[in-house]
């Protein structure tokens, strides 16, 4: 299973809010942290407040914060919001051309391996993975 570098950016931006408590963060600051386009999170910070998980503050002195507890925003749920398909293998498409398609195995195996995978991280929250927090905002170079 992989995830999209979308949904990758997604959880670090959480991670990130989530280290800061309840004080703002900026795009520019994430993008610096982390060494990633300020394009790309920009996009992702878009998509995290369409979807819920961030409230963006406007104007002088605005920026982002989670809209929740982080023990309140689930990694699985997260993750189905942000991925746009699981199609792990071509049998998962609409489109599947496999010849042997009809008769093999292998795409039940592949679909109960995602839901193993998708079931693991509905079983944590963001809170499971703001820890070592010390060690986490000395990487990212965040102030105690």
């Amino acid at each position: 299973m992989r995830l999209t570098r979308y949904t990758d950016y997604s959880l670090r931006v959480l991670i990130y809010l989530g280290l800061k408590k309840d004080a703002l963060a900026t795009i520019s600051e994430i993008a610096e942290r982390y060494d990633i386009s300020r394009n790309h999170i920009m996009k992702v910070v878009h998509e995290l407040g369409k979807r819920g998980y961030i409230e963006t503050i406007r104007g002088k002195g605005g920026g982002i914060r989670l809209r929740s507890a982080p023990s309140e925003i689930n990694l699985g749920e997260l993750v189905r919001a942000m991925e746009s398909d699981f199609h792990i293998a071509e049998c998962f498409a609409q489109s599947g051309a496999c010849r042997i398609a009809p008769s093999c195995r292998l795409r039940g195996i592949l679909h109960d391996a995602l839901k193993a995978f998708l079931a693991t991280l509905d079983a944590y929250s963001l809170a499971d993975i703001l820890q070592p927090e010390q060690e986490l905002m000395q990487l990212l170079r965040m102030p105690a």
